[in-house]
């Protein structure tokens, strides 16, 4: 199946590790030039180096440093990512996570910072990437979010609220610039085996006083495929999702938690 992403300038944020990485890792064997966006130069870097190992040849990864928690960095780094690779046909947000704390220690600012590390280091850099596309008439945004917008955790609060917050933003610009020709989808992983989720585990492991192995096997025994996701598969629907294939599919949230979440 060609996927139509040959020489595409894919713009990924949260792009040097987890499943940013690895939809940096799908999108090259496609043919595509990839673009990371993330905090730390030096692990970008390395995430860059790690790519262009294990991609065709004459592959091209560029590299952005900025924190997208500031409209200011944000609007920097797109200049910065379309002077290294042209116009971004495709932005994929995979930066940015809140806090996992217990309702108990919430304060006022634990939502605050919850909405400007995940909501608003999203929503900074689709404002000005979604104008653009929509001036050039084209263009695909994909928002990896979370399951824990549909369903409240209590050790995930503000960041669950973010989420939710960032599904309906992907709902509401898909019909605001359907008619323009960009399409914006989101799709909300459950546990996916990344750093994120290890750090998940050893606070579960600590609140309810147990060995991060045994707090693994629970997480696991929950899940009605009996195993946890891989990045790639979820980089997979990414790469359908930014597709030719996808023409018709906007404001969707694809569910991808081995059906832990049986809600519609």
């Amino acid at each position: 199946m060609n996927l139509h992403l040959q020489n595409k300038h894919i713009l990924i944020t949260g792009g040097s590790k987890g499943i940013g990485l690895a939809c940096a890792a799908a999108f090259l064997q496609e043919g595509a030039h990839v673009t990371l966006v993330a905090r730390n130069a030096e692990t970008l870097a390395g995430a860059r180096q790690l790519l262009i190992d294990g991609a065709p040849e004459g592959a091209k990864v560029q590299t952005v440093s900025a924190d997208l928690t500031s409209a200011t960095a944000a609007a920097t780094a797109l200049t910065e990512a379309e002077a290294l690779g042209g116009p971004v046909d495709v932005l994929v947000n995979s930066a940015g996570a809140a806090k996992r704390t217990p309702a108990a220690d919430l304060t006022p600012q634990s939502w605050q910072d919850a909405m400007q590390s995940k909501f608003f280091s999203y929503i900074n850099i689709c404002d000005p990437v979604i104008k653009k596309m929509a001036a050039r008439r084209e263009g695909v945004i994909i928002n990896i979010i979370g399951n824990s917008g549909k369903v409240a955790n209590p050790v995930h609060l503000p960041g669950g609220s973010a989420n939710a917050a960032l599904i309906l933003a992907t709902t509401g610009l898909a019909n605001a610039y359907a008619s323009q020709g960009v399409r914006v989808n989101a799709i909300s992983p459950g546990s996916t085996l990344t750093e994120r989720l290890g750090k998940a585990i050893a606070l579960d492991a600590k609140n309810a006083q147990i060995s991060p192995e045994v707090a693994l096997a629970r997480i696991t025994d929950k899940l009605p495929l009996g195993r946890i996701a891989q990045p790639e598969e979820i980089a997979q629907a990414v790469l359908f999702l930014a597709s030719s294939q996808a023409s018709y599919v906007t404001g969707a949230n694809l569910m991808m938690d081995g059906a832990m979440v049986p809600v519609i």
